[in-house]
């Protein structure tokens, strides 16, 4: 019997979604596949539904959506994925094995690749990577934790930003994680497309520094979010 809820908040994902559903669909270790839908209007949900996950309807955002995934789920191990990840094989098996080397671990995350072949996506591979060693992990690295450890730090922040940062520092302190290297998530990075690289790391440091000094994050998101941008791509 499967182990592990995979969690997917959504909003407007018909197209990328259902070969991440088929590809989860194939792990061994999955007991459920749960889409926190946030309001599709491509029939997102629909298409999800069709392949075998199970829906939960919410309001928009990423924090409220992956709290109501996690609240539905019953697998022993929550791990959440963005809708626009590949999901590699074997990569449950690798998941379970990094938690049951230890029972003091509480979760992690995977390392992460960023699709394309351009430099730019090299160095968001590399970056990420560089951040992980000081702790650092972001929802599209799919971070994953025990369900008991979820529920003792008190899970997903209902936050419009910022969400995961939130609750990484609080699975930080619950215990030493773990970064599965192999196989790696392969991520998409369109949400940095046409974004020069100094332009981007300059936008995160700016988000944390505000976030650290205790601005709002509706605030921030005001701030991090330009007029049209997809924040569900975010």
């Amino acid at each position: 019997m499967g182990r592990v809820s995979v969690i997917i908040p959504t909003l407007d994902e018909a197209t990328r979604l259902p070969p991440l559903i088929a590809a989860l669909r194939r792990e061994p270790e999955v007991a459920e596949i749960i889409v926190a839908d946030g309001g599709s209007a491509d029939g997102t949900a629909a298409a999800a539904a069709a392949v075998g996950a199970r829906i939960v309807r919410t309001a928009p955002g990423r924090g409220r959506q992956l709290s109501a995934g996690a609240a539905a789920a019953s697998g022993e191990i929550l791990l959440f994925l963005h809708a626009d990840s590949a999901f590699p094989a074997g990569g449950l098996a690798a998941l379970t094995a990094a938690l049951d080397r230890d029972p003091a671990i509480p979760g992690g995350n995977f390392r992460v690749v960023f699709d394309g072949d351009s430099g730019f996506a090299r160095w968001l591979t590399g970056f990420y990577a560089w951040l992980r060693r000081f702790a650092l992990y972001y929802g599209d690295s799919g971070i994953f934790v025990r369900r008991a450890v979820y529920r003792a730090i008190g899970g997903f922040a209902p936050m419009p930003l910022m969400e995961d940062y939130d609750f990484v520092r609080r699975l930080e302190r619950a215990g030493p994680t773990v970064r599965v290297e192999d196989p790696p998530l392969v991520t998409s990075s369109r949400k940095f497309a046409g974004r020069h690289p100094v332009a981007i790391f300059w936008g995160w440091s700016v988000v944390h520094i505000l976030y650290w000094l205790g601005v709002a994050p509706e605030r921030l998101a005001r701030i991090y979010y330009p007029p049209g941008w997809r924040r569900d791509a975010g």
